[in-house]
């Protein structure tokens, strides 16, 4: 297995040891390969041909370990749909930190992997249609741009999961760049051991934002801060809706992480959701701005006796901070929207170009990723908003402040495929059928996001439509 490639450390080891526990294996029966992410794994060093071997799979599947490994399983807290609570990888082991050729360091750990110390009543194993979704999702990002983790392999257990029904077992192999959530520093400010969150948040700034100096806990803070409007932003610019943003879910490197039960919206409605459980809107399309500036407050909260020894300066520099988000998401937000609407330059009116096209949208129920392909095109128009006269208007209104140079760079902002939700079950249906063909097709046609639209002619969707129309819904 050492001719894998792996040259993992483990640095968070290093850190105290109620951060973390150290799980034992939970072999399972029959590992087999079915995806394998072949250019993340060159990108970590790796060779994939000894990775799709016998033991390079019994490795994926948390039936071995790289030799000198020991793994951890993480702890972590988190408020989940606003009421806090201890958590932890219950049902995931980190084997460590990959070194890259180019020395980039990547959390690597195997999600679905067996019991930890925090599964508490859960048996620590994942379906296959869930580890799949990450897989599929997380490429979506990595094709649109956008900041997330990585899926490096989807290995079936040949075991059965008990949920609501029987379900087949899987392994995700994770890559992020690390697993370090605003949840982490909630334990560490939690846990009864106390003096955890100095060395907690030394680490992560060690590791995400080196330019930051030591000790200065206010401008890490801000940078994290910072990186987390940004993603937001690029989140609501492809319509997508995370779904469960809970502070567990909330990655201090600012990457995506935790694929559950999310979504890209359809007709556009700020009041969107896509979970179950969030009947209330808590974690609308339109309410992700707000949620993330409200998980930071937390980590602010965690991170107070940083900020300064007596309390009510450390609540005050903590707050001066805080105020900054608003300002930094709309700067992100207006900036992703001025390419998507080939704008020249910036005005002061912009927000209120977008907040015209916004309601339009609503009115006519149009639809998010087509109103700005359509756009992009110059030509053509969404249908739903082709009889609107409001509409007419404002696309005159839009003219007046396009560019040359604006236009000619909407189609790299405005993507004519992003994984609409009905094709992802679809291949989640067939993958767990045994054929997997209708998944490498969405991932290959999820590659070439920007693209022409009729560059996309090779894939046949379900009624043999072109992969445009299919994902786009039309």
């Amino acid at each position: 297995m050492s001719s894998a490639g792996w040259r993992l450390e483990m640095r968070y080891a290093a850190l105290p040891s109620p951060l973390f526990s150290t799980p034992p294996l939970h072999p399972v029966a029959a590992p087999k390969l079915l995806v394998l992410n072949g250019p993340l794994a060159q990108a970590l060093g790796l060779d994939a041909a000894a990775l799709r071997t016998p033991d390079g799979v019994a490795l994926l599947a948390g039936n071995a370990l790289p030799p000198g490994v020991t793994p951890i399983a993480q702890a972590y807290a988190g408020h989940q749909f606003g009421h806090f609570t201890i958590l932890g990888d219950g049902r995931q082991m980190l084997l460590g930190e990959q070194i890259a050729p180019d020395g980039a360091r990547f959390d690597v750990a195997l999600k679905g992997s067996g019991r930890t110390a925090y599964s508490r009543s859960g048996d620590g194993r994942a379906a296959l249609g869930p580890m799949l979704r990450e897989y599929i999702l997380s490429q979506a990002f990595v094709a649109l741009g956008i900041p997330t983790t990585r899926s490096l392999a989807v290995v079936a257990t040949g075991e059965t999961v008990i949920r609501d029904r029987l379900l087949q077992g899987a392994v995700l192999t994770r890559v992020a760049a690390s697993h370090i959530r605003v949840g982490t520093a909630q334990y560490a400010a939690a846990s009864p051991e106390g003096g955890l969150i100095a060395p907690l948040m030394e680490h992560v700034r060690w590791r995400h934002y080196p330019d930051i100096a030591v000790g200065d806990w206010a401008g890490l803070f801000g940078a994290i801060m910072a990186r987390q409007a940004r993603l937001v932003a690029q989140w609501m610019a492809v319509g997508f809706i995370h779904g469960v943003m809970n502070s567990d879910n909330m990655a201090l490197s600012g990457e995506t992480i935790d694929y559950g039960p999310c979504a890209f919206m359809d007709a556009y409605d700020p009041e969107t959701v896509f979970s179950s459980i969030d009947r209330h809107g808590r974690y609308a399309w339109g309410e992700q701005p707000r949620i993330a500036q409200w998980n930071l407050a937390r980590l602010a909260e965690a991170m107070l006796p940083l900020f300064d020894a007596v309390p009510e300066a450390a609540l005050a520099r903590a707050n001066d901070v805080l105020t900054q988000f608003p300002a930094l998401f709309e700067a992100a937000w207006l900036g992703l929207m001025r390419a998507k609407l080939g704008l020249g330059g910036a005005s002061a009116d912009d927000a209120a170009l977008v907040q015209g096209l916004q309601a339009a949208m609503l009115r006519a129920g149009a639809d998010w990723t087509l109103t700005f392909r359509a756009l992009a095109t110059d030509s053509a128009v969404e249908p739903a908003l082709a009889a609107d006269t409001a509409f007419a208007d404002w696309r005159a209104a839009l003219a007046l402040r396009q560019s040359a140079a604006g236009r000619a760079g909407m189609r790299a902002a405005s993507p004519a495929i992003v994984p609409r939700n009905h094709q992802v079950e679809a291949a989640l249906a067939a993958a767990e059928r045994g054929d997997l063909l209708v998944m490498e097709r969405l991932l290959a046609a999820l590659s070439r996001a920007f693209e022409d639209d009729d560059r996309d002619a090779d894939y046949r969707g379900p009624g043999g439509v072109s992969g445009y129309q299919t994902f786009c819904g039309t």
